[in-house]
């Protein structure tokens, strides 16, 4: 029997031991936190959305830049197969109207709950508040309650997460080690994060907290209907994720971004002209915008945040400002507060399999890894795929070494 290690209890690492421990392996997981699956149950709190139900190819498309690396992976461990795994933990999954899959209990703790007894069924070893630090020679280092402590193992997982949520235990501390062995890191960048504007105090004072519901935003990553929040500092929400990497790329090449919004995609901007010269220049601005547009006060003063001359625009030239409202972003916000992650190990770090090329026999799954997604199922899909396919990968190695 091989004696396996892995570090870090997210989805990923949580799911690369149930195959190993299936498989027949020893297991034990490390996790720094007091308990596993913190971001995960974070996820969860407003409902866990676990997968996608689109076609796989459409799903395939989410990951960008990283399909080609990530595509095998996902073959063999489908948005319809995390439905199935679900459902032999005794989890149904519905899917929603926009094609998210929840769990019919919308919280991630019942899943979870399943997910560590079967794991203690299979006989997987979990410890707790044990920060792996690095490593001596042909040991893992660990920084436990009782002091340190070295172990060794046939073959290792790290599934550490990426920099986003660092309270809930992804603090990118495992950059350095795995520098210091001449691993390849790409740094890390915010992803499904929310944006810094400079918005009037008056328009924040009135509106911060307010949601921009039923619009479309486009930038370069295309035209997206959904909605998102004003808050103090900015915007976020959905949407905004939708063309997060998008944004955050312009702002670092041009040092802003320009985000465009229809706040009336119903309507073509023909129509809504008609619509708005048949109400006089003697009703105040405010209610020909309402009865002529049908914005409601968070659109109609979104309007006029971006457009202060607004009110002087003859019906055609406020329809069209009506349809393309720009928000010009300054800046991203911290990677602390983001989703998720962007960077972290190259791919051409790793093999196939997910093996670190540098220290064979130490393999890599989740959000360590540089790829990114938008919400929507796309994060945590990759984060069980990755795992299980590095499982694998371990067992791959594992079997040429007897």
């Amino acid at each position: 029997m091989n004696k396996v290690g892995i570090i870090g209890g997210g989805p990923a690492g949580l799911m690369a031991a149930e195959i190993l421990a299936t498989a027949g392996h020893s297991v034990t997981v490390f996790e720094a936190m007091p308990t596993v699956g913190r971001k995960f149950l974070m996820a969860g709190k407003s409902g866990l959305n676990i997968t996608h139900a689109e076609s796989h190819s459409a799903l395939l498309d989410r990951y960008g830049a990283a399909r080609p690396m990530l595509e095998n992976a996902l073959n063999r461990f489908t948005g319809e197969d995390v439905r199935t795994w679900c459902a032999g933990l005794g989890v149904e999954t519905f899917v929603g109207s926009s094609g998210r899959v929840f769990p019919k209990a919308m919280k991630a703790s019942p899943l979870l709950r399943a997910w560590l007894a079967r794991l203690q069924d299979l006989g997987v070893t979990i410890r707790s508040q044990c920060r792996w630090t690095g490593f001596d020679g042909n040991s893992l280092t660990f920084e436990t309650r009782t002091g340190e402590e070295r172990h060794q193992f046939d073959a290792v997982l790290l599934a550490l997460g990426g920099a986003s949520w660092p309270r809930l235990g992804s603090d990118a501390a495992w950059v350095a080690p795995l520098r210091m062995q001449g691993v390849e890191i790409t740094p890390f960048l915010p992803a499904n994060c929310g944006f810094e504007v400079a918005w009037s105090s008056f328009f924040i004072e009135r509106f911060a907290g307010q949601p921009l519901k039923s619009v479309t935003a486009t930038s370069a990553a295309g035209t997206i209907p959904g909605e998102f929040v004003v808050n103090r500092w900015g915007i976020e929400g959905s949407l905004v994720y939708a063309h997060a990497a998008t944004l955050r790329d312009e702002i670092i090449a041009k040092g802003t971004a320009v985000l465009t919004v229809d706040l009336m995609p119903g309507r073509s901007t023909e129509r809504l002209a008609a619509d708005l010269a048949r109400h006089p220049n003697k009703l105040s601005f405010a209610n020909r915008i309402r009865k002529g547009a049908g914005l409601d006060p968070v659109k109609a003063a979104h309007l006029r945040e971006c457009f202060p001359n607004a009110s002087a625009l003859d019906p055609i030239a406020l329809a069209a400002a009506i349809k393309a409202v720009p928000i010009t972003l300054e800046r991203t916000r911290p990677i602390a507060e983001a989703i998720s992650s962007a960077g972290g190990v190259a791919f051409s770090a790793l093999d196939e399999n997910f093996m670190l090329k540098a220290l064979p026999g130490t393999f890599v799954a989740g959000e360590m890894i540089d790829w990114e997604a938008p919400t929507g199922g796309y994060l945590l899909t990759a984060c069980l795929a990755t795992g299980r396919a590095a499982a694998e990968g371990m067992i791959a190695f594992l079997n040429a070494q007897r």
